[in-house]
């Protein structure tokens, strides 16, 4: 960098007061993009901190040589409703393209979560696969069809998976056909602990996997089940208690997974950090855990730090974190932002986490559409789609996410990095498979900015005054 660029980076810096250190003039530099909790920057391109010979603050220190478990991606769930208005949205293709595209300027979604069939956020009548009249039973399942899901699920995933042909993609029931389960209703109940069911069930899995395999779609994971001891009467849910979760995946899903040789990872629990218990129980069966790559957790009650304690005790699974959503309930851009950032993105992959998943990634202006399901009725999505307009909103979420689905690549390391108190800074740091370094440090603080050396590879690169409540990325 000649003296003109010093000069001009040093303009920028002081223009922006949020600065990066440059005593020493070279090309060894960590580009940087910001997001304040007063939302005046937004994925905002700074100016670029280059090594410097001093360092005040907070240290931030990185060993590149204590590598941690692989990231597999970034996203959220494609629900029914969220399907829906991205697939009605008259700028559809602009809004894939955007969410999933790899452009600076795109979000750079790499895993999504699918329910198979409905859950609350359905923008049509809810169904599964194999739904039959009251009183009726289907155990060779002739009325199996993923047809409801081509009306405009699949048409989205196809127009996705063109534009990130590497997509990772989870499978996730909310619940059985309603003939499977002890209430005959879609909505709440439990599973039948009948070996003739769960065989059916183990059968039901497989056709789903097939079916989507036609459409030329194919699933890296699944959970047996969505919230497995949660009962609604206004949404679809289903019980399955741990004993007869052992029974189905060591007598029928996984010797039929087997046999079929379909590769999908099967994930225990998919259920809040609170029931590490249920989980614990089910790995403790060796004929159960020979069936098992993982356990999927959601952020609503809990401790997050409960899969870093599980991690420790089973290293052999690997810990996937698939449902947390912002809603109405809060509106307050800079807690949100501290909350996603601190508790979910960072606080996650810290805690062994190979992927991160919000709850929708799409919902309209009405935090919809819901069409007969109760449930959540102010969930907020990633992005906001209002019905017929040519535009869409990106929310908290969306920025919260970009900072690290923009950089971290699928295939990327977390990196071992210091940790704070509570209230100074939080950070984590990856290194891509191209051999790139991200490092993500946020500043929780309510009130007080914070400057901070980062220390890796024996050297200082300084980065002073992130605000109160801020996230900023480092990529090099």
């Amino acid at each position: 960098m000649g003296s003109n660029g010093v000069l001009a980076l040093l303009l920028v810096c002081l223009h922006v007061n949020i600065s990066c250190s440059f005593l020493l003039s070279n090309n060894d530099e960590y580009q940087v993009w910001l997001t304040t909790g007063d939302q005046t920057k937004k994925l905002s391109r700074e100016a670029p901190c280059p090594v410097t010979s001093q360092h005040h603050g907070y240290s931030v220190w990185v060993d590149r040589n204590k590598r941690r478990q692989t990231i597999g991606g970034f996203g959220a769930a494609l629900t029914n409703s969220a399907a829906y208005v991205i697939y009605h949205s008259p700028i559809r293709n602009k809004i894939i393209t955007e969410l999933f595209g790899s452009g600076i300027n795109d979000l750079g979604i790499s895993y999504l979560r699918l329910p198979m069939g409905s859950s609350d956020l359905n923008a049509v009548d809810p169904y599964t696969y194999d739904d039959m009249p009251n009183g009726q039973t289907d155990f060779n399942l002739n009325h199996f069809s993923i047809d409801k899901d081509k009306a405009f699920i699949i048409p989205v995933l196809k127009d996705i998976l063109a534009v990130n042909p590497n997509l990772k993609l989870m499978a996730t029931p909310w619940s059985a056909p309603a003939w499977m389960k002890t209430t005959k209703n879609l909505f709440g109940g439990e599973f039948i602990n009948d070996s003739r069911y769960m065989q059916t069930y183990a059968q039901y899995f497989i056709k789903f996997f097939e079916a989507y395999k036609v459409e030329g779609i194919t699933f890296d994971s699944f959970s047996v089940q969505n919230e497995p001891l949660l009962s609604k009467n206004d949404y679809p849910t289903m019980i399955i208690n741990i004993d007869p979760m052992k029974a189905f995946i060591k007598d029928h899903l996984g010797p039929l997974l087997r046999q079929k040789n379909i590769k999908s990872k099967l994930l225990l629990w998919d259920y809040n950090w609170s029931g590490s218990w249920y989980p614990e129980a089910a790995l403790n069966d060796g004929n159960v855990a020979q069936y098992v790559s993982g356990v999927a957790w959601h952020g609503y009650y809990g401790r997050h730090d409960a899969p870093e304690a599980f991690h420790n005790k089973h290293q052999h699974v690997d810990m996937y974190f698939t449902e947390y959503s912002g809603g109405g309930w809060n509106k307050n851009y800079a807690d949100v932002l501290t909350t996603e950032t601190r508790l979910i993105f960072i606080g996650q992959t810290k805690s062994w986490a190979k992927n991160v998943l919000l709850w929708n990634l799409a919902l309209d202006e009405h935090y919809g559409p819901k069409k007969n399901v109760g449930g959540c009725n102010d969930c907020r999505g990633v992005i906001t789609v209002p019905t017929g307009k040519h535009s869409y909103t990106k929310n908290v979420e969306y920025y919260a996410m970009g900072h690290m689905s923009k950089f971290v690549k699928p295939g990327a390391v977390r990196l071992e990095a210091n940790y704070f108190n509570w209230d100074d800074l939080q950070c984590a740091a990856f290194q891509n498979p191209d051999g790139s370094t991200v490092i993500v440090v946020q500043n929780p603080n309510t009130s007080k900015s914070a400057s901070f050396s980062l220390d890796i590879d024996a050297k200082h690169y300084q980065y002073n005054n992130l605000p109160p409540q801020s996230v900023v990325t480092f990529v090099k």
